[in-house]
């Protein structure tokens, strides 16, 4: 692809990243606002062991002006920048880099797009939440449920850095084996990657009931395990998709400083799968 001196280049930087929508809803706001002609976003796949290469080349670039940042690199990539905004520091974790005046600059913006995608359903302020996971996903979206005075209990496998992340935030720390005890929340968020594929559930099926909603961070087309069983269940459900929506917009205005045309992100978002679904 032949790319003008001109053009900024956002990359999607990870791995994998061939099945990232990033792409596809960036592109669409480009155009929306008219900026083909001024930004591409592409994918680039970029795995653990060349990452440092990776940001070498993001530094000498004339042409390379953002970073969207997945899965592995969202705390590994830290080393490299110059700054860090407030949030992405005590978050620990960056998914969004812009190069400011020759500076590489980290942002977080995945605590906005989970809070955001659940205070379209609920206010937030007091709601008991079971995270169940103690990744670099959930840590900013513990964040940001404490910033909404939220009761967090955080599930996790390795309780002790479920523990790191609530010494910080405030909550709770239990052992995995105990996450069927969170019947009783209000919202169950899955920050883990188990189930995906839409096969295994991350807890079991009776622990859902009808009050609560579920938010799983994971998208698929045909949607999760534990998303289809809320359902089934009747519980209000939020899926991946509208937390990368709304984390999307937020890269969006600090790549451009515009408003983000969400409609055209969304219709971007909502082709993608649509088209997935039909093959």
């Amino acid at each position: 692809m032949l790319i003008d001196t001109n053009t900024k280049v956002c990359l999607v930087i990870g791995d994998p990243v061939a099945h990232s929508l990033s792409p596809a809803m960036h592109n669409a706001a480009y155009e929306a606002l008219g900026l083909g002609s001024q930004y591409v976003f592409l994918p680039s796949r970029v795995t653990a062991s060349e990452l440092a290469l990776k940001m070498s080349e993001v530094k000498e670039s004339a042409n390379i002006h953002a970073l969207a940042v997945t899965v592995p690199h969202k705390e590994t990539i830290i080393k490299y920048l110059n700054k860090l905004d407030e949030t992405a520091r005590l978050i620990g974790a960056v998914n969004t880099v812009v190069k400011e005046e020759g500076k590489l600059v980290g942002y977080n913006t995945d605590y906005y797009g989970a809070i955001e995608s659940l205070k379209a359903h609920t206010g937030l302020n007091g709601k008991k939440v079971a995270v169940l996971g103690a990744g670099g996903s959930a840590r900013a979206i513990v964040y940001g449920l404490a910033k909404e005075k939220c009761d967090v209990i955080i599930y996790s496998r390795n309780i002790e850095k479920g523990k790191e992340i609530t010494d910080e935030f405030g909550g709770q720390s239990i052992d995995w084996e105990k996450r069927n005890n969170s019947i009783d929340c209000d919202i169950i968020i899955n920050a883990t990657n188990i189930g995906r594929e839409g096969k295994e559930l991350p807890l079991e099926e009776e622990v859902i009931v009808s009050k609560q909603i579920i938010f799983d961070i994971n998208y698929n087309i045909n949607g999760t395990a534990l998303l289809n069983a809320s359902k089934r269940k009747g519980a209000a459900v939020v899926d991946g998709l509208e937390m990368l929506l709304r984390q999307g917009m937020k890269q969006f205005e600090i790549y451009t400083g515009l408003k983000a045309p969400e409609e055209a992100m969304r219709n971007a978002l909502n082709k993608k799968v649509n088209h997935a679904n039909a093959i």
